[in-house]
């Protein structure tokens, strides 16, 4: 439960500090706050409130919530909750999965027909709201959780690439369950991701990669990943993970949200600073006004854990 609390809770909390620094320069988080520890972090700005997730934990609490009440993956019901989202007018919604979510195709087509048209769907955007589908799956075994992640990422990124980020982050996420080191674990996983993607992942995981040597933007999906990895080789606590993260610059809040994910499974819920989770709150528009805030992610991580899995 440590775990699972703390990959979903982690999440939510590197998303709410990085979502103020989005798309801002290198190291603006620690020239804002340059003694760890104290209070004023969860800063808000940039349209967010202090503590304030963004659509990256929105959308995975809407993952979740399918999950539970339909007890089992349900694509369409997912899709229905996604699209009922967007059309809330959420205060963030990135490009590509607002057009999928809102072109008028059906569930099962309006992801690959995107991707045909524009052919880039690479984003970073089904990997953000990975940390609660990667609870819930984690008990149902490595190939299980590998293909829910895929099939979940499909809904909104048609490229390939995106399927397989997902899926190497839901595999990290059930390994540390089982008390295995997520970074030793890392060449195993590596093995399972689809050949053809399968150099653009091994080479943003390397132990000797640093984000600075990433190739395109992080808010594609495998220098995403790799920027989020990079902190828990760099690092040794969940705290000085999302400094690290957040510091990197760019789709912060999203690095910052995956870094969080692993770190809060890798450390557990306990070495999340409770400075940090005082004031988180994850709003869902379109969903009656319903904020929730860390009794609420806290109670949704041990349903998931102990969730049916039919």
């Amino acid at each position: 439960m440590q775990r699972a609390a703390g990959a979903v809770v982690g999440s939510a909390v590197g998303d709410a500090l990085g979502g103020p620094f989005e798309f801002g320069p290198q190291g603006a988080f620690s020239a804002r706050f340059p003694t760890p520890g104290g209070d004023g972090e969860m800063c808000g700005g940039g349209g967010w409130d202090p503590g304030e997730a963004t659509d990256d934990t929105q959308m995975a609490v809407l993952v979740a919530e399918s999950l539970l009440e339909q007890g089992r993956l349900d694509l369409p019901d997912i899709f229905a909750r996604f699209q009922r989202w967007a059309a809330s007018d959420p205060k963030d919604i990135g490009l590509q999965t607002e057009d999928v979510l809102t072109n008028g195709m059906p569930w099962d087509l309006a992801a690959a027909i995107h991707f045909q048209v524009n052919q880039r769907a690479a984003g970073n955007g089904s990997l953000m709201r990975a940390s609660t589908s990667a609870v819930y799956f984690a008990a149902a075994g490595q190939e299980a959780t590998m293909d829910a992640a895929r099939r979940t990422a499909a809904l909104t990124h048609g490229d390939r690439a995106a399927w397989e980020g997902t899926a190497i982050f839901h595999e990290l996420i059930r390994v540390t369950f089982e008390d295995a080191d997520l970074l030793a674990a890392l060449s195993d996983v590596l093995a399972l991701v689809h050949p053809d993607h399968r150099g653009r992942y091994t080479t943003v995981l390397a132990p000797d990669w640093h984000p600075d040597r990433a190739t395109e933007f992080n808010g594609a999906v495998w220098p995403c990943l790799g920027s989020a990895v990079w902190p828990l080789r760099t690092t040794t606590s969940f705290e000085d993970a999302i400094r690290a993260a957040i510091d990197l610059g760019g789709d912060t809040d999203t690095v910052a949200a995956v870094t969080g994910g692993l770190a809060g499974a890798y450390y557990g819920l306990d070495a999340i600073p409770t400075r940090w989770t005082r004031p988180l709150h994850v709003p869902l528009p379109g969903f009656d006004g319903r904020v929730l805030d860390l009794a609420d992610l806290l109670h949704l991580a041990h349903r998931l854990l102990e969730g049916d899995r039919r």
